[in-house]
C-alpha cells in the first residue's frame, strides 16, 4: 500500500500521471469499459472508452487524505454513488491506476456525462492541487500529491461530505468497490467490508457481514 506525499508545485503536464480511482474504477475490470469501451456488468449503460484503448501499465493501491462518501443517485446502477471529500478528516482508500493525461481526460469526460475526446488542461489542478471545470458531480479536479515521480489525481464533486445528502449504494455497485480494492492485497476483506460499511450513505444500511458477503461471494 502507498501513501501518497505532497508534490512540489507543477508547470508542465508530465506524459503520465495516476488516476486515483477510490469507485467502482478501482476494479481493473470496471476500469476497462472507460479504458476500451463496452458495458461493465451489472451496469445499465455502455461506455465508448479512450482514444488510447491501452489498459495501465501499473495500478498500486494508495491512500488519500479525507473521506469517501455516497450521494446523489446512479442512472447507471441505481443507487448513491462514490465521492470523496478530500477536506475531510479521515483516510480514502483508492487504487492508482498509471494513465496517459488523455486517456485520463476520456475516463473524466465519460464520468462527467461528456463524450471523451478533448484532452482536459490540467496545469491548474497539477499546479495548485484543485481545478474546477463546473459545478456537476465529478467536475471537481484534486491533486493530493505525488507517487514515484508522477502526479496523483482524481476527481470529485465540489460539495462537502456534510452539505448533500447521503444515499445507500445498490449491492452491484458496492461489489465492484469492495473486489476491487480487494484485489490489490494490500488490505484485509475485514478492513475493506469495515471501511465500506462505515462510510456515510452505507453506514447503517450496510453492515461489515453483508459487504463481507459480497466480496465472498
Amino acid at each position: 500500500m502507498r501513501v501518497v506525499r505532497p508534490a512540489e508545485t507543477r508547470v508542465e503536464v508530465p506524459e503520465r500521471i495516476w488516476y486515483a480511482a477510490y469507485g467502482s474504477n478501482a476494479h481493473r475490470e470496471r476500469l476497462r469499459a472507460y479504458i476500451c469501451g463496452g458495458r461493465p456488468e451489472g451496469a445499465a449503460r455502455s461506455y465508448p472508452g479512450c482514444r488510447d484503448g491501452r489498459m495501465p501499465t501499473r495500478s498500486v493501491p494508495v491512500e488519500l487524505p479525507g473521506v469517501l462518501y455516497f450521494a446523489t443517485t446512479s442512472p447507471v446502477w441505481g443507487g448513491g454513488r462514490a465521492f470523496h471529500d478530500p477536506d475531510a478528516q479521515g483516510t480514502t482508500l483508492a487504487v492508482a491506476h498509471l494513465l496517459t493525461p488523455a486517456q485520463f481526460s476520456d475516463v473524466a469526460a465519460q464520468e462527467m456525462g461528456r463524450e471523451p475526446g478533448a484532452d482536459l488542461d490540467l496545469a491548474e489542478v497539477l499546479g495548485r492541487g484543485r481545478a474546477s471545470l463546473g459545478e456537476g458531480r465529478y467536475e471537481t479536479l484534486v491533486s493530493p500529491g505525488e507517487l514515484d515521480g508522477y502526479p496523483v489525481v482524481t476527481f470529485t464533486a465540489p460539495w462537502t461530505v456534510a452539505e448533500v445528502t447521503h444515499v445507500v449504494p445498490v449491492a452491484r455497485y458496492l461489489r465492484y468497490l469492495a473486489t476491487g480494492l480487494c484485489e490489490t492485497g494490500a488490505w484485509s476483506i475485514g478492513t475493506v467490508a469495515a471501511y465500506l460499511a462505515g462510510a456515510p450513505g452505507a453506514a447503517g444500511s450496510w453492515s461489515a457481514a453483508r459487504v463481507r458477503e459480497l466480496i465472498d461471494g
